[in-house]
């Protein structure tokens, strides 16, 4: 998981680069090219993955810090391909790693996640995913349904506890 979390910010780095000087720089080459990246890192020495993950987050938060209010409206596109606005580079790095926060099994449920967070994540994944069914359930395992993660206590309009999805992220 810190391989992936590594690599996305060198990915979401790109478009940084992209949204500072104009040049068009792809988070990934390419799905299979991002896959292989992390299948090849994940199983480095936990020290270095650590020292990475460190490195990578610091350096897109320096990166980050240095873009003008212009360059925040800068048109880019996410790795699926769709146009987004530079501005919403910090929630993808956002919802990345907090989602994978809960991924890593070290303690942290989306019950731990604050509330804001999990409503905008809901948000997303409803207008990221299109048709998703009516739901009801406490908002953290809603998230994690939406997310594709595991949940309990979510029922769809028709009382029946919700059908699983796939993942997401």
């Amino acid at each position: 998981m810190l391989a992936h979390l590594s690599l996305n910010a060198e990915a979401i780095g790109n478009l940084v680069h992209w949204a500072r000087t104009g040049e068009e720089r792809p988070m990934y080459s390419s799905p299979a090219q991002r896959d292989a990246d992390i299948e090849a890192n994940a199983s480095r020495p936990a020290d270095e993955l650590l020292a990475w993950f460190d490195e990578s987050a610091r350096k897109l938060a320096a990166a980050m810090d240095e873009l003008t209010g212009e360059q925040w409206q800068a048109s880019l596109r996410n790795a699926q391909g769709l146009a987004i606005s530079a501005d919403y580079v910090p929630w993808m790095r956002s919802r990345e790693v907090m989602i994978h926060a809960v991924d890593l099994g070290s303690g942290v449920t989306f019950a731990d996640l604050p509330t804001g967070f999990l409503q905008a994540l809901c948000d997303d994944i409803r207008s990221m995913r299109g048709d998703l069914p009516e739901l009801t359930g406490p908002l953290p395992q809603v998230a994690a349904y939406l997310a594709g993660r595991p949940y309990d206590e979510v029922l769809a309009a028709d009382g029946k506890p919700a059908e699983p999805l796939p993942g997401w992220l």
